[in-house]
């Protein structure tokens, strides 16, 4: 996703995170002892979610079951997974971490698949029998070894962590853009472009981007090898998704619920998202159909 249009004067600061290219832009630039505030949480994050490091939260839940602390917005994290499961029929669950590692996508980044991907457990049976439950303290507590993935909506979370430490710091004008996962907050709207899921060099469309909403974009091609192996997976099969190849989402407050929303996107009847949580969106699908939502602030060009 790329800014256009007339924009006010800002400062960009760019900056690797999770893998990542990372951009804040704000009115002035960002004093030193906030911009280290914002990798601080950056890494915090990195060291619970992660299941790429040795060191994180998320390795240690697969190797062994129990209590474990200090893990960031959990609550918030799993409910939306838990609607997005319901949504989406099991599709979208943070159960597809063995099948990711099994297609090639592992902590190495071998990219060659190794073996046919497990089929997750069923995310809504292991919640409801308290296999994975989060207390009033925010601790996480798991019953037997799960190798979790929170790719679906992990991404979006952090830009909101973002946008909190930045307001945390008097810096209410800015917009954070996770590599296709951005908040506006505290302007103006902007407009944004919308790319071409085959081709970086052109854009779909453009839609406004207004104080306070999330735009979030997923495409299977961001994250591709093989023989048409992505990231994109059904938690049903364990296997990539074949039908759309990219899909946009608006969302108020919050750029986890877009993110989540956009994954389930792939998966699920439009109205049935809709029905769970207010947004605008767009999906294209691999036979060149587009949908979008009516009242899509922006236009398409296809």
């Amino acid at each position: 996703m790329t800014g256009i249009g007339p924009r006010a004067t800002t400062v960009a600061w760019d900056f690797e995170a999770i893998g990542a290219p990372w951009q804040v832009e704000t009115a002035r630039p960002l004093a030193p002892d906030v911009r280290q505030a914002v990798l601080d949480v950056v890494d915090r994050f990195d060291r619970t979610w992660s299941r790429f490091r040795d060191d994180s939260v998320v390795t240690a839940m697969a190797g062994s079951a129990g209590a474990w602390s200090d893990v960031d917005s959990a609550g918030l994290l799993l409910d939306l997974y838990d609607g997005l499961h319901r949504a989406t029929d099991g599709s979208v669950t943070p159960l597809v971490g063995q099948a990711l590692v099994d297609l090639g996508y592992d902590a190495d980044y071998s990219l060659v698949q190794r073996a046919e991907p497990a089929v997750p457990d069923d995310w809504a049976a292991l919640r409801s029998r308290g296999e994975v439950a989060v207390g009033p303290d925010g601790q996480v507590r798991t019953s037997r070894p799960l190798l979790l993935d929170v790719g679906a909506a992990g991404k979006g979370l952090l830009v909101d962590l973002v946008v909190d430490v930045l307001a945390d710091h008097g810096v209410d004008q800015a917009t954070v853009d996770g590599s296709g996962d951005l908040r506006h907050v505290g302007a103006g709207p902007i407009r944004v472009a919308l790319e071409h899921p085959g081709d970086a060099s052109r854009a779909v469309g453009v839609v406004e981007v207004a104080d306070g909403w999330a735009l979030c974009a997923s495409a299977v091609n961001r994250r591709a090898w093989g023989d048409g192996l992505h990231h994109v997976v059904d938690g049903r099969t364990g296997h990539p998704t074949r039908d759309v190849v990219a899909t946009w989402t608006l969302v108020d407050g919050s750029c986890m619920v877009a993110d989540g929303l956009a994954t389930a996107h792939f998966f699920a009847d439009p109205q049935a998202l809709l029905d769970l949580h207010p947004h605008h969106f767009v999906r294209i699908h691999a036979d060149g159909r587009v949908l979008r939502s009516p009242d899509l602030p922006g236009e398409l060009f296809t």
